[in-house]
């Protein structure tokens, strides 16, 4: 007997082969964090996205002399100006595109979480599925760029996605062990990406951090630097008063991780929590993240909800920018 196959059945059938074999090939993430080892043995089998606030530096070779592989010599403050070229295969993702400005009244808020249709799609355009397991890199040559990273992680998994874990030491870490860097624009393939919830238990409110204040149960803490939480220096274009929302610990970002030759690692998981103990934070009870405006808090939420496993950590999105911005609402310049 011969079974005649149309054009149509022929197309179905190799359609459907191709989606089992993209189904075997997506792999678990072995944890929220993974090392530049393990991303090399798999990256043929994750989608990497890379955040970025210049996007020059993802797609040009900058610097000169002192650049060695990717990674530039800058003493630069912030995150990102001394890495150059991206992991192969990478989807630039641009800061400004998940941290929105937004003016829900007439004060200015910035670094706040995009809507959910313009993530999807940033998503979709990003190369992501459904089932993708998405590694987020980031320059990793200093705390703040690795910050980047972590508000990318928050965004998805506010929005639904689980399988996603931070690339340890970034772009940076990467470079630094002669592993292949590319420059040049990527043209990702279109993803079917969607957004499935909206974890609000992971988001804390200004109603939260005031019920926090009058002793509701959640620790406050503060992920700046001492000289903005003490009230010595502030962003004036971003934060109407200097100091620290009151009862904040201070646990500064510096303190997660360290700066090295081959890019910004985290400390390990007992050195954290160790720390955390000894700056007063509790890290198995209820904690809210803030800084300036959501940015470098969301390292202090991936420290405490992924790696100490505090699953009643969240981040304060709005932080300072928003608390300060209302003249009757109290602030300290003192440690607490």
């Amino acid at each position: 007997m011969h079974l005649h196959l149309t054009r149509a059945t022929w197309r179905f059938v190799l359609l459907s082969l191709l989606a089992l074999t993209t189904q075997a090939q997506a792999v678990q993430l072995p944890g929220p964090l993974v090392d530049t080892e393990w991303l090399a043995k798999n990256l043929n089998n994750v989608v990497v996205l890379d955040v970025r606030r210049d996007k020059q530096s993802f797609i040009r070779k900058t610097g000169g002399g002192g650049e060695v592989a990717g990674v530039q010599a800058c003493g630069a403050k912030g995150g990102g100006g001394g890495v150059s070229g991206h992991i192969p295969d990478s989807a630039l993702i641009e800061w400004k595109d998940i941290a929105v400005k937004a003016k829900p009244g007439d004060a200015q808020l910035y670094d706040m979480v995009p809507s959910k249709d313009d993530f999807e799609k940033l998503m979709q355009e990003s190369g992501v599925n459904a089932d993708s397991a998405v590694v987020i890199a980031n320059p990793g040559d200093k705390m703040p760029a690795v910050a980047d990273g972590t508000r990318l992680y928050w965004t998805l998994k506010y929005f639904g996605h689980d399988n996603i874990a931070l690339l340890d030491g970034g772009v940076a870490k990467w470079a630094a062990e002669k592993r292949k860097i590319e420059y040049g624009r990527t043209k990702p393939g279109e993803g079917n990406w969607r957004v499935t919830t909206e974890r609000r238990e992971l988001l804390a409110t200004l109603d939260d951090v005031e019920k926090a204040i009058q002793g509701g149960g959640s620790q406050l803490v503060d992920i700046r630097t001492p000289d903005y939480y003490l009230g010595l220096a502030y962003k004036s274009e971003k934060v109407a008063k200097k100091g620290h929302i009151p009862g904040a610990k201070n646990m500064p970002f510096m303190v997660l991780g360290k700066d090295g030759e081959k890019g910004t690692t985290l400390y390990d998981v007992q050195d954290l929590r160790r720390v955390a103990m000894e700056l007063g934070v509790d890290p198995a009870k209820p904690v809210i993240t803030h800084c300036n405006t959501g940015h470098l808090a969301s390292s202090g939420w991936f420290v405490m909800h992924e790696l100490l496993g505090n699953k009643d950590a969240r981040l304060y999105v709005g932080s300072m920018n928003e608390w300060a911005a209302d003249p009757a609402r109290p602030v300290s310049t003192k440690a607490d």
